[in-house]
């Protein structure tokens, strides 16, 4: 073995007995202390379906680590789900949950002096608060994804959790009574596993396997399948060759695999929130990476996937038409992906994807041929202008109308927008502003699926704008914008506007703007005064101290020196 494997510690004879005496109680034998030890970075938990079938991957991955040759040590990290706290204040924590992970994970690897680390994880911010982990320790590691939930169905229809909070606007709309919103609750969500579109969850797990730090065809794996759990003990045999090897998360991690990252979630049409990510996972890094870099990419990478919340397929599907090695090899023949990049296998991104077709099968339509893709371009736009000068994000394909002018509606609350909608006090043409809710006036920069389901679900979603500082669940679609920064806790226009407003969203030219002069905008910016912090004590305290904005990844290490 490398003499400069961090296990090392354990093997200098009598000098390092305490730490052998312990580690004899956990399992160790003699032969054991020349072994590299792998942590398994476990996210099971009961909280969310997300989750709940991860400790059965992990006693999987412990099998392989042992089979290999290592040492595993398990340990656990936590999850927030993103699905139960939706619309509450406990949501306020879903955001700052990543930066959690990620703070667990490299203390108990680094805490313990692991050679490698195994994460696995489900819900949302489990994916990349687990890379901006393996980023900032730089040993040996990669990712396992907990799995995707398979489809609910009711009345010949495939659903998923959207589809449930979409119901209750449809309700609150008088489109289904209430037996239907009860059954879509029933059967939205029928067992284990990450929510089934291409929502955040699937979005990352997609972003990470282009990266290469996954092996192929896993981030669309169903959670209960068997292949899934083959899948995590063939990731624990090729960690522990990468421990062998010394293949390191920055020879993978790099500019060009996020821009191959970046592509894939273009080709199928992911979340918003992954701009959130990579620019975290990038700065963690020490890789410089932009607003500008996503919208470059977008404009080059057309939509190939039909998939939810706007298409018609969930992840279970793609999966079946090819998964994420199909997507990539067609980006690959048309050069739209760098083929140098090496993966966790030890191959570049050209030898995993050798033997992939260049074309889908014929027989499928979640994946599109190349010349005939959903859309010509990329869906996640950079928006800027007068109301996000630092910019904006929005998902700007399958809109009817790219382009609303209408009165800015003011709330300074997810909670009090929710109860407008569902009174049936917001109108066609209204351009709904949120505001107050980005990293640090939430603080957590809260999703906004609940008032995007019941927009949607009260036949508003393609007649009606939504901006805000906070985020978007990756099931939301329709004319909204989000992550608008500067927020309004540090005095960003948005937190200007005033009830009555004109407000323009115009997706084509990618402009957001509050349609009054400058002299009456420096006029309110200078009687504007900032709020004081929701929280005094606690995690959210911390998190509203140190979050930067969301242009540069909401993270919390910036400049703290």
């Amino acid at each position: 073995m490398s003499e400069n494997l961090r296990s090392k510690v354990v093997t200098q004879g009598v000098q390092r007995s305490p730490n052998r005496a312990m580690l004899r109680a956990v399992g160790f034998k003699d032969e054991d202390f020349t072994k590299a030890i792998v942590g398994i970075a476990n996210g099971y938990s009961t909280i969310t379906p997300c989750n709940m079938g991860i400790n059965k991957l992990a006693q999987r991955a412990e099998i392989g680590i042992r089979n290999a040759g290592a040492m595993p040590q398990m340990f656990g990290t936590i999850t927030i789900s993103d699905g139960i706290s939706m619309g509450t204040e406990g949501m306020k924590y879903s955001l700052v949950s990543r930066e959690v992970i990620a703070d667990s994970i490299e203390t108990a690897c680094n805490g313990q002096s692991m050679d490698g680390v195994l994460a696995i994880g489900g819900c949302d911010k489990n994916m990349p608060g687990a890379l901006i982990a393996i980023a900032r320790m730089n040993i040996p590691a990669i990712f396992v994804y907990g799995g995707t939930i398979k489809p609910g169905n009711y009345n010949g229809r495939d659903l998923t959790v959207v589809s449930s909070f979409e119901a209750v606007g449809q309700y609150s709309a008088g489109k289904i009574d209430e037996n239907e919103l009860l059954e879509v609750e029933r059967h939205a969500c029928p067992g284990a596993g990450s929510c089934g579109g291409m929502y955040t969850a699937n979005t990352m797990s997609s972003a990470i396997e282009a990266m290469g730090m996954s092996l192929p065809y896993s981030s669309t794996m169903a959670a209960e399948d068997e292949e899934k759990a083959e899948s995590t003990e063939k990731s624990a045999l090729f960690l522990v060759e990468a421990i062998r090897k010394q293949i390191l998360p920055s020879q993978i991690i790099t500019r060009k695999s996020l821009e191959n990252a970046i592509s894939v979630i273009m080709a199928v049409g992911g979340s918003t929130n992954a701009v959130l990510h990579l620019l975290a996972i990038a700065h963690t890094s020490g890789i410089e990476l932009i607003l500008n870099d996503f919208e470059t990419i977008r404009a080059r990478v057309p939509v190939l996937c039909d998939l939810k919340p706007s298409g018609r397929y969930v992840a279970t599907d793609l999966h079946k038409a090819g998964g994420i090695p199909q997507v990539m090899k067609m980006l690959l023949v048309h050069n739209l992906l760098h083929e140098d990049c090496l993966t966790i296998t030890g191959q570049t991104v050209a030898e995993v994807l050798a033997d992939v077709p260049e074309e889908p099968s014929a027989n499928q339509d979640v994946i599109r041929p190349w010349n005939n893709p959903l859309y010509q371009q990329g869906h996640l736009a950079i928006l800027r202008g007068n109301l996000a000068i630092e910019g904006a994000v929005a998902k700007i394909t399958g809109i009817k109308i790219p382009k609303i002018t209408g009165p800015a509606r003011v709330f300074e609350s997810e909670e009090a927008c929710l109860d407008a909608i569902l009174a049936k006090k917001i109108n066609p043409g209204d351009v709904i502003v949120i505001r107050y809710e980005g990293p640090k006036g939430g603080p957590g920069m809260r999703e906004m699926l609940a008032p995007t389901s019941a927009i949607i679900g009260a036949g508003l979603g393609d007649s009606v704008g939504l901006i805000t500082d906070g985020r978007f669940s990756g099931g939301t679609y329709g004319m909204v914008v989000g992550h608008v920064a500067p927020e309004a806790a540090v005095g960003g226009a948005i937190a200007l506007v005033e009830e009555g407003d004109t407000i323009t969203i115009d997706a084509h030219a990618r402009s957001l703007h509050l349609d009054i002069s400058d002299e009456e905008l420096a006029s309110r910016r200078a009687n504007w005064q900032p709020r004081p912090p929701r929280y005094t004590t606690g995690v959210l305290a911390k998190y509203t101290k140190l979050v930067s904005s969301s242009s540069l990844g909401a993270v919390t290490d910036l400049n703290l020196f």
